[in-house]
């Protein structure tokens, strides 16, 4: 994941620090459909009513809100009061109009219960944060209410987070893999190495290769005198490849058969990987395989060739080999490499990568991007693989969702407090 410099963190924490202190909103009263009351900045304490709710206070007449979610999903629920005495609940209808981030336009209609609350049957989702507009009607006054409730929410200038290199991109549909992780070995392929011998036996006069050497078909490798005709032979590379070992000297007498160079061609090379267990059953000829070389990370795609019949004695494994290319020529014989072999593809009618996630309050969640403004979504999430996840729930298609540096957001709406108040 790409690092913020710190130039740019402070230019982060700068813009986030003014859009905080920018960002309030005042409480107000509307009557009658018109005349704005005086009310209480958002920044200010919100006063609380003896259930542990908002107290919205009119004309005489008091509202205490709340989100009930002790026992049930939450919902809305209220009590009425005409100063301080109760009010009995069929004493007044409550509507509340809540509009989210995106202009998302939501309503919950109270009715009396038999405790003497009013109660709303639809639930209100999270985040709960959103602008309220609180309509009542108690003994034929009218009265309304507005002001905003806002939790997981924060606000950057879209400079700063290009430079600070948060990215979103839009959710939308995809495919998740059914991946099994195994390792394996690089080994040479069968009937592309050869081993390189005298054909006469004599001394070595000449020998003009050594090991790592690139050879090619007919290369002069080595001289030898014979013993039989007092002549010199030539002994030639019978294909193209690289030198993998020579046993051979300057002065040293070779037998007849004795082998001096053995060269394999490394241009393409076998990868049998090992499955263990119940994972064999899954795996079959022509599905996909990664293959990750230990040493540098680098990643290659190829095909899985074959299942062979046989078990590996010693680890008990079953081998499924793939073939991949070797062009750079560091892919290395005998190095052990990791793979990741794709059974199924599934489509999925919503994913997100999984740079994007984050765990926030006790929810799997992805911040969405509106304008500059930037919300928290507690999501559902189905089936993933090594890149991305299935988000059943929380999200929309082509919802902007934070996919870089996610981690800048969270930490900014944590520091602000992330309030969970109504």
């Amino acid at each position: 994941m790409k690092q913020l410099h710190l130039t740019s963190a402070i230019a982060l924490a700068l813009a986030l620090s003014l859009a905080a202190c920018g960002s309030s909103r005042t409480e107000s009263a509307n009557v009658d459909g018109g005349h704005e009351d005086k009310g209480h900045a958002e920044s200010e304490e919100v006063k609380k009513g003896q259930h542990g709710g908002r107290l919205l206070e009119q004309d005489g007449y008091v509202v205490e809100l709340a989100i009930a979610e002790d026992g049930t999903p939450p919902k809305y629920q209220a009590w009425l009061y005409k100063g301080d005495k109760p009010l009995p609940a069929d004493a007044g209808t409550l509507e509340v109009r809540l509009k989210r981030l995106g202009d998302v336009a939501e309503n919950h209609q109270l009715t009396p219960q038999a405790d003497g609350s009013l109660m709303a049957a639809t639930v209100v989702g999270e985040p709960h944060s959103f602008d309220v507009e609180v309509l009542a009607n108690i003994t034929g006054s009218a009265l309304r209410w507005t002001y905003p409730s806002y939790e997981g929410r924060t606000e950057v200038l879209r400079k700063i987070a290009d430079d600070s290199g948060i990215r979103v991109q839009p959710a939308g549909p995809g495919v998740i893999a059914d991946e099994h992780e195994v390792q394996g070995l690089l080994t040479p392929v069968e009937g592309r190495a050869a081993k390189v011998m005298a054909r006469f036996p004599g001394p070595i006069r000449d020998l003009r290769a050594n090991v790592g050497d690139r050879v090619r078909t007919g290369q002069h490798l080595a001289t030898i005198e014979s013993n039989l005709s007092l002549t010199n032979y030539t002994v030639i590379a019978p294909m193209s490849g690289v030198v993998l070992a020579r046993s051979a000297s300057i002065g040293a007498v070779a037998n007849e058969g004795t082998v001096l160079f053995e060269i394999a061609d490394l241009s393409t090379l076998w990868v049998d990987l090992h499955v263990f267990g119940s994972d064999a059953q899954h795996i079959r000829p022509g599905v996909p395989v990664k293959v990750t070389r230990m040493s540098d990370g680098v990643t290659i795609e190829t095909m899985l060739e074959r299942v062979l019949p046989g078990t590996a004695t010693a680890s008990q494994s079953t081998v499924a080999r793939a073939t991949i290319a070797n062009e750079d020529g560091l892919w290395r014989p005998g190095s052990a490499v990791k793979a990741r072999i794709t059974v199924e593809r599934q489509p999925a009618e919503l994913v997100v990568p999984l740079s994007a996630l984050q765990n926030f309050r006790d929810w799997d969640a992805v911040f969405i991007r509106i304008g500059d403004t930037y919300e928290v979504r507690p999501v559902e999430l189905g089936k993933r693989d090594s890149e991305r996840v299935e988000v059943l729930a929380g999200i929309r298609k082509g919802d902007l969702v934070v996919v870089e540096q996610s981690y800048l957001i969270k930490a900014d709406i944590e520091k602000a407090g992330a309030s969970h108040d109504h």
